[in-house]
């Protein structure tokens, strides 16, 4: 099954999935759950990039994040990115991560979106299992070191991964997010493209 996975990406292993602490299994119980096209399952494969080992590079049009190991390797992910114009490619690195992080959603989805209106205005939404943000978040920051607003994200919608869905983020089922959250160190440079 491994071989016919992705041709340029050859699967080396299947990956186990990452230990939850208690309030993580009880806030993951709450969300839905999806079956996963296996191409999309959490894998490391060889992997061959001029950038560093702990950066992390995001394919957007295979949907495909990769955090980059040593030895030509790296882990890969499946993702849901940004749908139709709202994608975003360019260079940031994590500026922040949080665990079941809060969310306000901001003026330009409120915009396109006015149902969140009353969101905005109760100052957002506390992590949990009703947060589009999901189980940990990475926020990406400018060279300047200013946030972008773009994240690296969990998701209730897990029926997304592996298509353009998003309002730009990177949306990850929320097991993967808390494997690649352990993983990544505040700084590692991101490449979206």
């Amino acid at each position: 099954m491994s071989l016919g996975l992705a041709a340029c990406n050859p699967v080396v292993r299947p990956l186990p999935d990452p230990s939850l602490n208690a309030r993580d299994a009880k806030l993951m119980a709450e969300v839905a759950t999806y079956p996963l096209e296996p191409q999309f399952e959490r894998y490391e494969v060889a992997y061959e990039t001029t950038e560093a080992p702990g950066s992390i590079v995001i394919d957007t049009d295979a949907h495909f994040l990769y955090f980059v190991l040593p030895n030509k390797k790296a882990i890969r992910y499946g993702v849901a990115t940004g749908d139709e114009a709202q994608g975003w490619t360019g260079t940031a690195s994590v500026g922040h991560k949080a665990e079941w992080p809060h969310w306000t959603p901001p003026a330009d989805m409120v915009a396109r979106w006015p149902h969140l209106k009353p969101t905005l205005a109760a100052g957002g939404l506390p992590g949990g299992p009703d947060n589009p943000l999901g189980a940990r978040a990475l926020y990406l920051f400018d060279k300047n070191g200013r946030d972008t607003l773009y994240r690296i994200h969990g998701t209730n919608e897990p029926e997304t991964i592996g298509h353009d869905a998003s309002s730009g983020c990177i949306r990850m089922r929320n097991i993967d997010v808390i494997d690649l959250y352990t993983r990544v160190k505040v700084g590692a440079k991101v490449v979206v493209k």
